[in-house]
Parts: structure tokens; sequence; C-alpha cells
């Protein structure tokens, strides 16, 4: 969002301090042999840390990519 002061547009800035480092978990299941990931298994890696950040398909292949932040 853009705030005007005084006629002129004014674009704010965020500044990141720390170098945030990530992991990945990849999780690839195959649909025509097994079941998708229900709702307990994704919870679980929720506790874990993990997010969703992606799912890519390559039929019968289902990819599903978390992140979390590195400790």
């Amino acid at each position: 969002m853009k705030h005007v002061q005084g006629g002129m547009m004014i674009t704010p800035m965020v500044y990141v301090k720390e170098h945030v480092v990530w992991e990945y978990k990849l999780l690839t299941r195959n649909l025509a042999k097994e079941e998708a990931p229900n709702e307990a298994e994704l919870n679980a890696l929720g506790k874990e840390g993990w997010e969703l950040a992606g799912i890519t398909t390559d039929h019968p292949l289902v990819r599903f990519y978390f992140k979390r932040m590195k400790d």
C-alpha cells in the first residue's frame, strides 16, 4: 500500500536484519497405489513446524513440498 504525503507517493520499505535459513521436506505419493496425506498427517507435520509450500503433479505422482526455519 502506498501512502500520499504532500502529494507524493511513498512506498513503504521492509528491512530484514537477520538471515533466515530454511530446511525443506519432500513428500511424494503415488496416487495409483496410495492415498494423499490426510488431515492427521498434515497436522502432525504442522506440529513439527513444517509449512506446506507447494504441490506439483506428474500423474500418478504428487509431490508435496514443505519448509520450516532451520534451528
